[in-house]
């Protein structure tokens, strides 16, 4: 994609007003690939069959939650996920951000907000500007050789470009490789957080970046968890 008014947006809310509101002023705004849902069940549907770029999503809905939903939907994608939703307890903005929602956002809000902080996690997540800076290294694992100038990564799987966080993760590793790099230490290189209420989101993270690097991401070589401590990349060499 060129730039993120080409992300494909998956827009969850069983209010159809909302949804016609919320969908009219991403399209005003620029946005031009905008899918909904009422319910988990079509949004589930959705998720896989158009693989969206962004999501933004209800806490209440009629058949579940939205904080289940995300579970499912970030066991399978990185894709960034921004809550709207009426409930705006401390205890619940907390708990949605502890699950690796990238933002929250409560109801009644305004229209110029939601796509202020839209735009935010967008440009964070596919167009960070660590990517444009010039002389990052070039290094290999194995056969598989990563280039963080452009944020890619080339094997014989083929050629994956790195999402924002990912990025962040990979390089923190690199800067420290064949060391032990804690969880507090990447979450604050992905998030500005530490580990705390990250745990999951960081896993899953992981486990994208080792289908990306690894031969056999479930056996993996070169990125290793340090039980109880955190994670090492080892096996690096120079281009």
């Amino acid at each position: 994609m060129n730039d993120i008014f080409d992300c494909k947006l998956l827009l969850v809310d069983d209010e159809p007003e909302l949804r016609r509101m919320v969908g009219s002023m991403l399209r005003q705004s620029g946005f031009k690939k905008i899918i909904s849902a009422a319910d988990c069940s079509h949004a589930r549907l959705l998720f896989t069959s158009e693989k969206p770029d962004g999501v933004i999503l209800d806490v209440s809905l009629p058949d579940g939650d939205g904080f289940s939903l995300m579970r499912e939907f970030r066991s399978i994608s990185a894709a960034p996920v921004l809550f709207l939703s009426a409930r705006d307890e401390d205890e619940n903005r907390l708990l949605g951000l502890g699950l690796g929602a990238d933002d929250y956002i409560t109801k009644p809000f305004l229209p110029r907000e939601l796509i202020l902080r839209l735009h935010a996690v967008l440009n964070r997540t596919y167009f960070p500007v660590v990517l444009n800076q010039k002389e990052k290294p070039v290094f290999y694992l194995g056969k598989t050789m990563i280039d963080l100038n452009s944020g890619s990564i080339t094997s014989e799987k083929g050629t994956f470009t790195l999402t924002a966080k990912e990025f962040a993760l990979l390089e923190k590793l690199f800067d420290n490789k064949e060391k032990i790099v804690t969880g507090d230490s990447l979450c604050l290189a992905a998030w500005g957080d530490p580990l705390y209420g990250y745990e999951n989101t960081l896993m899953v993270h992981i486990r994208r970046l080792r289908e990306k690097i690894e031969p056999e991401p479930s056996d993996p070589e070169f990125l290793i968890t340090v039980r109880g401590l955190g994670y090492k990349l080892v096996g690096v060499t120079s281009s």
